[in-house]
């Protein structure tokens, strides 16, 4: 099977990569470009922790093909942060203590991050829909929650 010549921008910088038809875009993130922040958990769209963003789109990577990123704009978990400045999430996860084993952290901050972008100043109820797609079995929700309610409100009022 001939590999595919895919052009996409990652993180902000235009990336080429080759895969194959069938190769997901997890797959491709994590073995083709080296960006291993971005986790398998189950493979099957049902935990969220391999969430990207794809043109301001919340996608499971595990379900999305690698040849579909031609000419998409796709943010993962390396995106996230500023040259060396962590982003608001991620820091309020920290200081929350938000996160155990860390499979699921990195999509529950992308899918938090999605959430911000379009409500900066999300009540809880809307915080736990939005998360509702991500699974954590270590450090149940309300550190997770908390997290993002502190970031967002650090977001709207900065020091």
């Amino acid at each position: 099977m001939a590999r595919m010549h895919i052009e996409s921008t990652i993180n902000g910088e235009a990336r080429e990569f080759l895969c194959d038809a069938d190769q997901s875009m997890l797959d491709v993130l994590r073995d083709e470009l080296g960006l291993t922040g971005t986790k398998e958990g189950c493979g099957t769209g049902d935990c969220g922790a391999c969430s990207v963003l794809v043109d301001g789109r919340l996608v499971c990577s595990c379900l999305m093909l690698g040849a579909e990123a031609q000419g998409a704009e796709i943010e993962t978990i390396e995106g996230i942060a500023e040259n060396e400045k962590l982003h608001p999430l991620q820091t309020k996860f920290l200081e929350n203590a938000a996160l155990q084993c860390g499979i699921c952290t990195p999509g529950i901050i992308v899918a938090a991050k999605a959430l911000l972008e379009k409500d900066p100043n999300p009540d809880e109820s809307k915080i736990r829909y939005w998360l509702a797609g991500n699974l954590c079995r270590c450090t149940g929700y309300d550190k997770i929650i908390r997290a993002v309610q502190d970031a967002a409100a650090e977001m709207s009022h900065p020091a």
